[in-house]
């Protein structure tokens, strides 16, 4: 008899499903890690087409996070359901009560590791956000400047100060006619 099968404790289908279900999450949060490591990089090349084409792609894992979220619940309400604690209250040290050691060391080491890389997801996003913010500062000062010496038209062609005040001047509606 194994140590699985010796202990009525022991779940091990239970085990199966938390033990996939991280690695899931693992495999998920390396996906974004990656788009958000690219996205930085992009964003200090001034690569526009990269960055919203990474803005798509964290959109896409986000949304795929979404469904591993709505997976996690019914997880934690079937192992709520046997640990007879509320979903909310259960803990992986909890969990790993239902699990054989090797398996329980497995879960641990896979829940830290995922605690870890989704702290370093959201420092690397809020770097990410600061750098936008402060690209789109520096943007919208050098439009000001460029506004201030003639600036664009519509068509993103540069227009003369002279130019520029005697479309100012012009009136909205031509009350004449």
């Amino acid at each position: 008899m194994t140590a699985l099968q010796s202990d009525p404790q022991v779940d091990p289908l239970l085990t199966a499903e938390i033990l996939t279900h991280l690695n899931t999450q693992l495999a998920s949060a390396r996906r974004m890690l990656a788009v958000v490591l690219e996205q930085a990089t992009a964003i200090r090349q001034r690569a526009i087409p990269s960055i919203v084409r990474l803005a798509g792609s964290l959109q896409a894992e986000m949304h795929r996070r979404e469904v591993i979220e709505i997976e996690r619940e019914e997880l934690m309400q079937r192992a709520g359901a046997r640990l007879a604690v509320s979903p909310a209250d259960v803990t992986i040290a909890m969990l790993t009560t239902v699990m054989d050691e090797d398996s329980a060391m497995v879960a641990r080491n896979r829940t830290t590791e995922l605690r870890d890389m989704l702290e370093e997801i959201r420092r690397e996003h809020e770097t990410n956000r600061a750098l936008m913010h402060q690209e789109l500062a520096f943007l919208d000062h050098l439009l000001r400047l460029a506004g201030g010496a003639g600036g664009y038209d519509s068509a993103g062609d540069r227009v003369s100060a002279k130019k520029r005040n005697r479309i100012m001047r012009q009136p909205v509606f031509d009350l004449d006619a």
